[in-house]
């Protein structure tokens, strides 16, 4: 007699849960004092309130919301020293990631992919799509160390700078092709000192213009 086939396990409705409410508070124009709550969050994913409690509990340890007792979670508030502090950080782990990269003809390819998807989701004023690939190409580049932890941190950082920088991701959307495209162009020479000056310089643009917005906006505010 045959045995009975083993029922597939169900997919973990934590991670599902954590992943589609992260996609929400990042790809959102969510108001810091929009109130996200297990009830409401449960009713609309259609699971019970354990796995989202989890998946906020995880959202909160990666720095992404914040979770204040018998009111629910809410966007996380950067202060101008912790904008300031990520980009550091940030720009540190890019340019040793650029540095460390292994070139391979499949990795340019997919780099090469990657500018020109972002020159068309720039004009075709797709912002969210222009978002995607933008983190898709630095992704790529992290990846081709075969550092896992470095990758992790590194993303955990792009998403806690996408939500600074929700608001003020036009103000240097523009700059992207042509930053990564000198990227691209110094890793297709083999030359990765020069790549990290150009992975520096569109770090520290971005870095600045970002931190310019957000001090005229607190001393307007």
């Amino acid at each position: 007699m045959s045995a009975i086939t083993p029922l597939e396990p169900p997919q973990n409705l934590t991670q599902l849960a954590y992943q589609k409410i992260k996609g929400y508070i990042l790809s959102e124009d969510l108001d810091e004092e929009t109130r996200l709550t297990e009830d409401a969050l449960s009713r609309q994913l259609g699971i019970s309130k354990s796995p989202v409690r989890e998946a906020l509990n995880s959202l909160h340890t990666e720095g992404l919301i914040r979770i204040e007792a018998r009111r629910g979670a809410y966007l996380r508030r950067f202060s101008l020293k912790e904008v300031q502090n990520l980009y550091e950080l940030r720009e540190v782990l890019e340019l040793y990631a650029v540095g460390a990269v292994q070139l391979s003809s499949k990795l340019l390819a997919e780099l090469r992919d990657s500018v020109q998807r972002t020159r068309r989701m720039l004009k075709a004023n797709d912002l969210q799509g222009h978002i995607e690939e933008d983190t898709r190409f630095h992704a790529l580049i992290a990846s081709a160390t075969d550092n896992a932890e470095l990758c992790r941190v590194l993303s955990n950082i792009q998403n806690q700078l996408w939500l600074c920088r929700r608001k003020t991701y036009r103000l240097s959307a523009s700059t992207a092709p042509d930053a990564h495209g000198a990227i691209l162009e110094a890793l297709e020479q083999g030359d990765l000192r020069k790549a990290q000056d150009a992975m520096r310089k569109h770090v520290v643009l971005v870095r600045e213009r970002l931190l310019n917005f957000i001090q005229t906006e607190r001393d307007s505010g």
